[in-house]
C-alpha cells in the first residue's frame, strides 16, 4: 500500500494552513479564504484521480 497519497495530502494541508494563517494575520482574509478552496480543490482532484484508478484496476481485474 502506497503511503503517497497520504504524505502529498498532509503537505498540501500544511502549506495551505500556515498561507491562510499568514494571510490572515495580515488582513486579507479573502485571499486566506482563496487559498483554502484552492488547496481544497488540489486535494479534491488528486483523490478522485487515485479513485479512478482503482476503479480502472478493478474493472480490468474482473474483465469489464
Amino acid at each position: 500500500m502506497e503511503v503517497d497519497l497520504i504524505f502529498k495530502v498532509a503537505a498540501i494541508g500544511i502549506i495551505v494552513s500556515v498561507l491562510n494563517i499568514l494571510l490572515s494575520r495580515s488582513g486579507r482574509e479573502e485571499q486566506a479564504l482563496m487559498t483554502t478552496l484552492a488547496g481544497l480543490l488540489v486535494v479534491l482532484v488528486t483523490i478522485v484521480r487515485e479513485i479512478s484508478e482503482l476503479f480502472d484496476m478493478i474493472r480490468s481485474l474482473f474483465g469489464f
